[in-house]
Order: C-alpha cells, then structure tokens, then sequence
C-alpha cells in the first residue's frame, strides 16, 4: 500500500510541475513564415508574454504589461491555469500529510480522508487546466478555419502610404493600396482533417 501511495504522490508532483511548466511557457501558439531560409521568422505566443525570432538568431519578447490590452480568452485562460497550480500545490500538499507513511495527520482515519481531498483536489486542477488548454486551442482553431481571418493565412505586401492597416483587415476584394497572394494548398478547409 505504501508503494502505491509513493508513486501517486510522485505522479501528482510530476504533473504539478508539467502544471507549471505549461503555464509560464511562451510556445502556446507558433507561427512560422518562411520565404526562404535567411529570412524565416518564427513568432511565440504564450500566456505573459510573446517572443519573435528570425533564423538570423535575433529573439526577442515582450511581456504583456497590462490585462486591459490582452484579449479576453486569454485573461480566462490565465485564470484557469492559476488555480490549476494553485489547486496542484494544495493537493500536493493534503497528499503528502494523507500518506500513511508519514507522522503528521492523526489517526489513519484522518490521514484517508486527507488523502481522499487530494484526490478531488487534484482532480479539480486538472479540470481547470483542461479547460483552459482547450478554449485556447479552441480559439486557434477557430481563427485558422475562419475564411476571413487573414492573419494567418495571407501575406500582405506594403504598397504605398495609405496601406497602413492591420493584418486582421478583413479583405473584400477590389483593388487598392494592398497586394495579396492567394494561400496555398497547405491552408485548405480540410488541412488537418
């Protein structure tokens, strides 16, 4: 029994660290555009803070200084990925006092039910990092399948002084200030299905 409950105790640590190394990486969305090999740039977009980089090696970030200019699904996913490590720390904490084979907890009643709020405990931060893990790739994916978003898909060129617009422009036709290249086979409705 006493192994059983080590290698719990370790599994729930070990995820409680992937918990929070999942929470501070950058790498939540990668965006590559490579026209050639010297001029690959690479963008990162986690939770604080987004990185560039080019094949050069320039690499730099910047955080997000406020949570007013940050889009709301992922001030929600901040949230949630929160109290999943905070939730990982409690559990980590009742499940070591609940072993049996440690002094602190009482009686072995005491000590199965501190084990047992582990469990819903650990349980509960796993919900709260499923969820936000998935509305935010529930976002990427819907921005990647959305025909007019073009930020992902089209590459615009500069062509004069009135084409300063956001890469987000929504593209109707017709002509003006901007050049557009079609997208490639790669980014079909059925891409990855």
């Amino acid at each position: 029994m006493s192994r059983a409950q080590i290698s719990a105790l370790v599994c729930g640590i070990g995820g409680f660290g992937a918990l929070v190394a999942a929470t501070t990486s950058n790498e939540w969305k990668v965006t590559t555009r490579a026209s050639s090999v010297i001029t690959a740039t690479w963008v990162y977009q986690g939770l604080w803070m987004n990185c560039a980089g080019n094949a050069l090696g320039s690499f730099h970030c910047r955080p997000h200084f406020t949570i007013f200019r940050v889009e709301g699904y992922i001030q929600a996913c901040r949230g949630l990925m929160i109290a999943a490590v905070s939730l990982g720390f409690f559990g980590s904490i009742f499940a070591l006092f609940g072993m049996k084979c440690t002094k602190v907890g009482g009686s072995d009643k005491a000590k199965a039910k501190t084990a047992c709020l582990a469990g819903v405990v650990f349980i509960l931060s796993g919900l709260c990092s499923m969820t936000g893990c998935s509305l935010y790739a529930n976002k990427i994916t819907t921005e990647f399948f959305d025909p007019l978003f073009m930020e992902q898909k089209m590459g615009y060129t500069y062509n004069g002084p009135t084409s300063v617009m956001s890469s987000r422009t929504k593209y109707q036709g017709g002509e003006g200030d901007f050049k557009t290249t079609s997208p490639s086979k790669q980014f079909d409705k059925n891409a990855y299905v």
